[in-house]
Parts: C-alpha cells; sequence; structure tokens
C-alpha cells in the first residue's frame, strides 16, 4: 500500500495527513499526538475516526497542522484522517459521514466593525 495524503480544514487550522500501512503510531508536527494534545477528549476527537470503521492500530498517520487552536486543529485532523480513509476504501464513506466527519464546519470568526469594540459589541449607552 502506497502513502494516502488527505487535507482537511476547521476556522483557520490546516492539516495535511499522510496514511501509510503500520501499527497505529500518529505523529503530529514530529511529535506524538499524545503529547502534542495532552487533553484526553482532544486525544479521543483524533481516533474517533478510526475506532468508527473499527480500524484502531493498522495504519501509521503523520500530519502536518499549522493554524487555529488546539480544538480547531484536532478537528481538521480529524476531518482529514477521515478524507484519507476513505480514498483508501470506499465503503467507508456511510460510517463516517454519518456521525460528520466528512462535513466541512463553515464556521469562521467574524471580523470587527468599525465604531464597535468587537463585531457585534457595541459600546455603553447613554441617554443623557
Amino acid at each position: 500500500m502506497e502513502m494516502i495524503n488527505a487535507i482537511g480544514r476547521r476556522k483557520s487550522s490546516v492539516a495535511r495527513v499522510y496514511l501509510s500501512k503500520g501499527e497505529g503510531k500518529i505523529t503530529v508536527n514530529g511529535k506524538d499526538y499524545k503529547k502534542y494534545f495532552p487533553q484526553t477528549h482532544i486525544q479521543t476527537a483524533i481516533v474517533a475516526p478510526f475506532q468508527t470503521i473499527e480500524a484502531e492500530n493498522i495504519y501509521d498517520l503523520s500530519v502536518n497542522v499549522d493554524g487555529g487552536g488546539f480544538k480547531g486543529q484536532a478537528e481538521a485532523i480529524r476531518m482529514a484522517i477521515a478524507r484519507a480513509l476513505v480514498k483508501l476504501n470506499e465503503d467507508f464513506r456511510k460510517p463516517l459521514k454519518d456521525k460528520k466527519f466528512l462535513t466541512r464546519d463553515a464556521r469562521e470568526v467574524e471580523r470587527k466593525k468599525y465604531g464597535k469594540p468587537k463585531a457585534r459589541k457595541s459600546f455603553q449607552f447613554s441617554k443623557r
């Protein structure tokens, strides 16, 4: 099996995933994913696509992720893993799509407007 690559995006994070046959090693930006993401709920989000299709410890992952915070990066990685698994086997599409791992979450931060302190917040109104 050759190396399969896929891209996932979330907020301002972009994750490039390289999937190959192996023993289940996941490296994110050169570190083990448990060291890169110390929070357990983020770690479970990353391995969720493998648990959905019951393919833990079969594939090695090398991930390059850039931009955003840890939550956005983790969800970008999750999407990229799901896309790579679908490239590998088209039968994985249905269970991954049912869990919404293949859907791009388009919500972005709204830009700040002039005359306001934030995007929508206003300064305190004084009638007199």
